[in-house]
């Protein structure tokens, strides 16, 4: 039996911190969507746990990660065979088809597809809410990328309800090429005037896409991205590449960046700005996607 998981690309549509634990944690609130398509993970039947890195970003992720041990899809492994009190092994493929360290949510993306493919393969019948009580365990984002669907976010990541993109969107995910890490930029938010806790604000409901697009542009920022753009400058070309093409309903970054997405409700418009940046900037990772409705 071998079972293949989609691992998709988490955007944060807009990203609020709302105040901070006394242990440190940023309390947040963020809208989740998904991509369609992503990084893949793949399991099979073996008598141990083995980890194979294939795609184009195996060797970025093996450079960090050189010990199998550290890869949060072997952990993910691990925890579940402990929480289940099994002792069945697994071979485990993982295609990096997303950078590394970019914001989109990678490699709790590609725990959490582990974890759904292996409850498959090993037959255990866990319902999500339980594997999100593993996944935390992993990582704050674990427990949403489980649902690949849209979710508002709010807590550390571990608290979230439903939502419906209120049409279809396309989405083009631009990179520089740059990687940074989370903990970095949330240490320049926390140093910077930029950290001011912005109050709680649910989410009204939205008569059509119109309605949408402009409140969350209008209502909405990511926090982050003043802090991520002091210590990689290249966001501003990217987001200023974004912002110049027609048809563009939302240009921001995502997460702690440095992954930057521009949101079309006319797929059309989409592919033109894709060719237009492929051409303009080939030294960049991009990428045409849909956006999961929910």
């Amino acid at each position: 039996m071998v079972i293949s998981k989609t691992a998709p690309a988490k955007i944060n549509l807009f990203l609020h911190v709302v105040g901070r634990r006394e242990d440190g944690y940023h309390l947040l609130e963020s809208l989740f969507v998904f991509t369609e398509t992503g990084d893949v993970i793949t399991v099979s039947p073996h008598e141990n746990l083995t980890l194979t890195l294939a795609g184009p970003y195996a060797a970025a992720l093996g450079a960090v990660c050189p010990e199998a041990e550290q890869n949060i899809v072997l952990k993910a492994a691990v925890l579940l065979q402990r929480e289940a009190n099994l002792f069945q092994g697994a071979a485990i493929t993982l295609e990096k088809n997303l950078p590394i360290a970019s914001g989109i949510g990678g490699g709790s993306a590609d725990a959490a597809a582990t974890l759904l493919a292996l409850n498959e393969l090993w037959q255990l019948g866990f319902g999500i809410e339980k594997l999100a009580v593993i996944g935390l365990q992993l990582g704050a984002d674990v427990p949403a990328c489980l649902y690949q669907s849209p979710l508002m976010v709010s807590g550390i990541g571990e608290h979230f309800e439903p939502v419906k993109l209120p049409g279809p969107y396309s989405v083009l995910l631009v990179n520089p090429h740059k990687e940074l890490s989370t903990p970095s930029v949330f240490g320049a938010f926390h140093a910077s005037k930029d950290e001011c806790f912005l109050p709680s604000a649910p989410l009204p409901a939205f008569r059509d896409p119109l309605d949408f697009n402009t409140w969350v542009r209008e209502e909405s920022q990511n926090v982050l991205e003043g802090p991520a753009i002091s210590l990689c400058p290249e966001i501003i070309d990217v987001l200023g590449a974004l912002k110049s093409h027609e048809g563009v309903e939302l240009v921001r970054m995502s997460g702690s960046g440095a992954t930057c997405f521009a949101l079309f409700s006319d797929p059309h418009a989409a592919g033109k700005a894709h060719r237009a940046l492929q051409q303009s900037n080939p030294h960049w990772w991009l990428k045409l996607d849909k956006l999961v409705a929910g």
